[in-house]
């Protein structure tokens, strides 16, 4: 069965701003930078509209650091970086992911073997 895009839309927007902070721990970047490192990853569906208003949130929260730095002909860019709490916030994150992902998938193997024929 494939994921509708809109299943998928709704599945991403939980932890879109996991995959942002892992994005920045790849080092600093800009909005437009983090989108293509997520859709060099498999997340094509992610565009700017929908990060930037998580990057405002985690500004917010002190999980990421900015800096402003010129650009090639155009504003100033705004870089994004880990902060110490963003770093542990992410390896939580990734904690929490891993046995997320391991309990649906005991929940999907078993519905799995059940239909198999």
């Amino acid at each position: 069965m494939a994921v509708p895009d809109g299943r998928r839309s709704q599945l991403l927007r939980g932890v879109l701003d996991l995959c942002l902070l892992a994005v920045m721990g790849e080092g600093p970047a800009y909005g437009y930078e983090m989108t293509k490192r997520l859709r060099a990853r498999g997340l094509s569906i992610v565009g700017e509209g929908s990060i930037y208003p998580l990057l405002g949130r985690l500004e917010r929260d002190g999980l990421v650091e900015t800096r402003r730095e010129a650009s090639n002909g155009g504003p100033p860019r705004k870089y994004y970086r880990l902060s110490p709490s963003g770093k542990r916030a992410l390896d939580a994150g990734v904690d929490e992911w891993e046995a997320t992902r391991d309990a649906i998938d005991g929940v999907l193997d078993l519905a799995k073997a059940e239909v198999a024929p």
